[in-house]
């Protein structure tokens, strides 16, 4: 494949990402989101939302479906014990998978208060097994909605779900940092992230405004090793933990999401529209990658 330059606009640089190459891994598919690296495998998870599908993508051996007939996936996280955890948009609900038997699942969140949940879009896990997740209504979605409101969850690993917030805008991204005690999500409606605070229970508290009037409107979000939060927005744009901008990836596609795979935690694997695309990087993701 041939590698393209990415175009990197450096505000603060006091990390040196300025020998960035963009490569397109993998394309041909309809709206790609929600990328999740498996270490046990050596393989890239993503979804293909409007088709149902999870497809799994091997650097170096291509890419195969992984799943079929799911219900608009769009999120993907492993749980403390390995097992995958999808968001299913359409379905209106967050399943638990079982390796090696397609007809096993739980269903891990599916109402609020007796009402289904609008559409779980995005997921983030703590190594304790806390989960969070927002539930925005898009589309169609806000037509037939039976809560009045966008939610962001909390699920303690025993399973009993609280809201973290009803944010004025629909919350789409969500990341933990590299520590777990701070949680981000994106607005897309208000072109925000905010922040909260969270203690040793998963509990949140100190909402805050992280970033403000970014350019375009923030989908997914990911975290390096060093704390710097990217945010896929018009772009793929890259803040410090205080919050001044880094750098921009600039894409040819907007991108959805994020995620950083291979061995070493070192690519970044976006997923943008039809295609996915991989950035080899000079510092690591999270250690919960």
């Amino acid at each position: 494949m041939r590698f393209a330059a990415i175009g990197i606009a450096c505000i603060l640089c006091g990390q040196d990402f300025s020998e960035t190459q963009l490569e397109k891994a993998t394309g041909g598919h309809h709206f790609t989101e929600g990328p999740l690296w498996s270490k046990a495998t050596a393989l890239l998870l993503f979804c293909d939302v409007p088709t149902n599908t999870i497809f799994a993508f091997m650097p170096g051996k291509g890419q195969g479906k992984y799943r079929e007939n799911m219900g608009g996936p769009t999120s993907l996280a492993y749980d403390p014990d390995g097992r995958l955890l999808v968001a299913e948009s359409k379905a209106r609900r967050i399943v638990r998978l079982y390796p090696g038997n397609d007809a096993k699942f739980d269903v891990v969140a599916e109402r609020y208060e007796g009402k289904r949940l609008n559409g779980p879009n995005d997921m983030a896990v703590r190594k304790d097994g806390q989960i969070y997740f927002t539930d925005p209504a898009f589309g169609s979605q806000r037509d037939s909605r039976e809560l009045d409101f966008d939610g962001i969850y909390h699920l303690t690993p025993k399973g009993e779900m609280t809201l973290v917030a009803k944010p004025k805008g629909r919350p789409n991204g969500i990341v933990l940092s590299p520590n777990g005690k701070t949680l981000y999500v994106s607005n897309s409606d208000e072109r925000r992230v905010y922040a909260y605070d969270l203690d040793g229970r998963g509990r949140a508290a100190n909402e805050r405004v992280f970033l403000d009037k970014l350019d375009g409107v923030p989908g997914g979000l990911r975290v390096d090793e060093k704390g710097n939060l990217y945010v896929a927005a018009n772009n793929v744009l890259i803040y410090s933990p205080a919050g001044a901008l880094l750098h921009t990836i600039h894409m040819g596609e907007k991108p959805s999401n994020m995620a950083f795979g291979d061995e070493d935690r070192m690519t970044l694997f976006i997923t943008a529209k039809s295609a996915v695309y991989r950035a080899r990087m000079k510092v690591r993701g999270a250690a919960s990658e």
